[in-house]
Order: structure tokens, then sequence, then C-alpha cells
């Protein structure tokens, strides 16, 4: 739990706003948490300690708000084997029940010893009484045994989408025509015009206009305004242009860097490279999924 406060804790300080917590009529647990309850479902599931704790939640710093999701539900609050301390509102989720509501009330320097410095929001200050108040509604429990075989499906999946990977590029290519042949790393390059500037080098500095996409077509990235308007991944306020760097400065995934070596200023290809040289069984972001093959097409603007 410590790593999921600490996250919670850091990734709120950016947000001041006032809420109308009613810090009023508080009953105290043995170990000294304060809690109330606004809604109780006896008949309810209660969770247990491994459990992860579906519903909204809010935290507040005494009028401040640091965080809510209200009205958005996700995966919230892991149940810890510990508390941290007495009176730690992890006690507070294990009184709860499935459709309850409560708040628990915790001392913010009881928090801020399990915390460094920079951890605590803008708005604490050391041994002046502050509460940090949790308002959680519990909506529905994900099992420790539940998340154990929701990780095995996932990495069953993961194991097929690896050894269905090579027949996935086979397919893309013969459906679209495509007879260049590998390197010896596995990586394809066609190039579709052949420029006549300098040549990409280690150490030179390039601009590449670049869109990337995954096998099935869909876009997860592009320096290209009218490429990015066209999937419906434009972005207000970023500025599309060619992307700058130093070549061998291990800033881009190395099939990139090893399809544009060599390959003179003016030049237009289109990679396609295998996960091993890409992203691997990490992927990134929300598209690119582990053991993911990819395809680039450049516009090698510049080399200096």
């Amino acid at each position: 739990m410590k790593k999921i406060l600490s996250f919670a804790i850091v990734a709120m300080t950016c947000a001041v706003l006032f809420t109308a917590c009613n810090k009023n009529n508080f009953k105290k647990t043995e170990n000294g948490l304060l809690y109330r309850f606004e809604t109780t479902v006896p008949d309810g599931e209660q969770p247990k300690v491994g459990d992860l704790l579906v519903g909204e939640l809010t935290i507040c710093l005494e009028s401040d708000t640091l965080f809510s999701n209200v009205g958005h539900p996700d995966r919230i609050l892991e149940v810890a084997e510990t508390p941290m301390f007495k009176g730690d509102f992890q006690e507070g989720l294990l009184m709860m029940h499935v459709g309850d509501k409560a708040i628990f009330k915790v001392p913010a320097d009881s928090i801020a010893k399990f915390m460094q410095p920079n951890q605590m929001p803008q708005g604490y200050q050391s041994g002046k009484g502050q509460y940090f108040y949790y308002e959680v509604t519990l909506n529905d429990i994900v099992t420790k045994e539940e998340r154990a075989q929701e990780q095995a499906n996932f990495m069953q999946e993961m194991e097929q989408r690896k050894n269905d990977e090579p027949a996935t590029i086979q397919k893309y290519l013969a459906d679209n025509n495509i007879t260049a042949k590998p390197t010896k790393s596995g990586l394809y390059v066609i190039v579709k015009k052949k420029g006549t500037g300098a040549k990409v080098a280690t150490g030179k500095k390039v601009a590449i206009d670049y869109t990337g996409r995954l096998l099935d077509g869909t876009l997860f990235d592009s320096s290209r305004e009218a490429d990015a308007k066209a999937a419906n991944k434009y972005m207000e306020g970023r500025e599309y242009k060619p992307i700058e760097y130093v070549v061998g400065a291990q800033s881009m995934i190395k099939g990139w860097e090893e399809g544009v070596m060599g390959q003179p200023a003016g030049s237009e290809i289109t990679l396609i490279i295998p996960s091993e040289l890409a992203y691997g069984p990490r992927g990134a972001g929300q598209d690119i999924m582990p053991y993911s093959p990819l395809t680039f097409d450049l516009t090698i603007v510049s080399v200096e």
C-alpha cells in the first residue's frame, strides 16, 4: 500500500480544489482510525487482505481536494497486508462492504513519517494537526485469486503474441506485395525514394518526418499533422514538425536507428520492425502491445 499511497499523494499535488467535506460525527476504532459511513450495505461482499478495490475515491487535505475520480470508478486501492501505522485508513477498508460509502480521517503527520518531504502536498504543514480525508465508495472487489488468474491469462496471451509474430509479419509482407529481404537482425527496409544529401551516420544531427503504425494500420504516432488528423489522433497544441536528434545517442528504438543508418538526406523509406528491435515484451503506451511489430514511414529531411 505504501507505493500506491505515495503515488496518490504525489500525483494529487497538481490539483487544488475546494471540497465541502463534512468533518464532523466521526467514530473511532480501537487503533485510533476516525471513520464515518455515509452508506452501508451489510450484506455486501467484504474485501480481504490483498484484494483490489474498484470504486470512487476522493482525497482531501483539510479543505483542499487533492484527487477525485468521482463519476469515473476505477481500480483505486489495494488492501495491504499490514497498515503503515495504527489508525491507517487500511483498517477502514476491511470494514467496508460492496455498496458502502465511507470517509476515513487520518492525521497528516502520521503519513508524513513514511514519505519524503517532496511527496507531501504543498498545503501540508508539519505539526499543525492537519488531516487527510479519504472518501471511498466501494463498487466491486477484485480478489487476489482473480488478479492471479488475470495475470496468468495475460501472460498466456503475450506468449501467443510472441509465437504468432513471425507469421504476422509474413502475412503483412504478402498482403502488401513486399518482396524486400530482411537484414540480419530481421529488419525490413523499403527505399521509396533515394535522396542525394549527406548520409546518416553516428554523431550526425538529423531531422526526420515520421508516421508510425501497427501492422493493422493503427497509427500510434506521427510528426505529420495531416496523418494525425486523418487517423483522428491529432492533438491540439502539439507542434507537428520533424523530430531532431543525434544519431547513436540511444534515443531511438534499435530498428529505427539501424534503418536510417547510411540513408542520404531526402530519402523516403518504410521500415518494418520486429518487436525485438522495437518495444519487445514491454510494449509502449496504450496502442503498442507487447510483441508488436511496427511500421514507420520516414522522410529524412536533413543530416548535419
